[in-house]
């Protein structure tokens, strides 16, 4: 009786061998047949496009778009557009993005990610056109870049951008010659998965640089900047299958009038607004 649990217990053992190594083949297997890199896309359509809490369309709707190449050691690029307010951008009717770097999980920090890189804004034709159809008042090609680095943890991120030459040209556009070079923007957010819907909620806050020369010679806008600016998102997103998702934005800024849609400072671009808008990933 004895020997024949023991030899029952030998085959069991050989068995649950034999079958650890077919599995760890058929991983193995998949593993390398996984595509050394892939592209995805994304298109959306928004009511209001709101960049940092401040509104980039006046506050009408949006139409934006992208493409992302990703390999598997975590190298990437990417594109993404969308139109904004030609009033706003110096003539420009396109914003146009470029970004890439460098994104992975370091296992032994508890899950810990991070995601390092730089990021292109253009806006083609900016400046181009006449003063009339402008806040500003010269011909200021408007474009920016950035470099950032970002750490995330389950729901929890925190991502930290610096402005490597004056921010959106803010200072060439208003004749200055003080660079607002350094300008760094901190996004600290959320999100979370509760009963089929997506949660978030997001906290920003602009620092710009050497932000006194605006005080006394500012064309943009009635407001004077100050040295920095909160800006506040909290949404909703539902998945309804096949990468296709409805989403709700409700934003807010600490300073409504940091920015403006217009010369006379009527429409404050950081009023508090809804968004509402629809996303299909392919």
């Amino acid at each position: 009786m004895r020997k024949t649990i023991n030899t029952s217990v030998l085959g069991l053992a050989q068995l649950a061998l034999g079958a650890c190594m077919l599995c760890g083949a058929f991983q193995w297997a998949l593993a390398d047949q996984e595509p050394e890199s892939k592209v995805t896309g994304n298109m959306s359509i928004m009511s209001d496009y709101r960049f940092r809490g401040f509104t980039q369309t006046n506050f009408g709707p949006a139409l934006q778009g992208g493409l992302d190449w990703e390999h598997r050691n975590g190298l990437y690029v990417g594109n993404w557009n969308s139109n904004v307010a030609q009033d706003l951008y110096n003539g420009a009717s396109l914003e146009m993005d470029f970004y890439g770097g460098l994104k992975g999980e370091w296992a032994s920090l508890m899950g810990t990610g991070y995601d390092i890189g730089a990021i292109y804004y253009g806006y083609p034709k900016s400046g181009s056109n006449s003063a009339q159809n402008s806040l500003l008042t010269n011909n200021t090609a408007i474009n920016n870049t950035e470099v950032y680095v970002g750490l995330s943890n389950g729901p929890l991120s925190l991502k930290v951008n610096l402005a490597t030459a004056d921010y959106f040209k803010m200072a060439s556009s208003v004749g200055s010659h003080l660079s607002t070079k350094g300008t760094t923007y901190i996004d600290l957010g959320y999100s979370q998965q509760f009963v089929g819907l997506v949660f978030g909620a997001h906290v920003g806050l602009l620092s710009l640089k050497k932000y006194n020369q605006f005080l006394q010679a500012s064309d943009v806008g009635s407001v004077a900047l100050t040295p920095s600016v909160a800006d506040y998102k909290l949404s909703i997103g539902k998945d309804f299958g096949g990468n296709a998702v409805v989403s709700a934005y409700y934003y807010s800024t600490s300073k409504r009038g940091y920015f403006q849609t217009d010369a006379y400072g009527v429409r404050s671009a950081g009023k508090p607004g809804l968004t509402l808008g629809f996303t299909k990933g392919f």
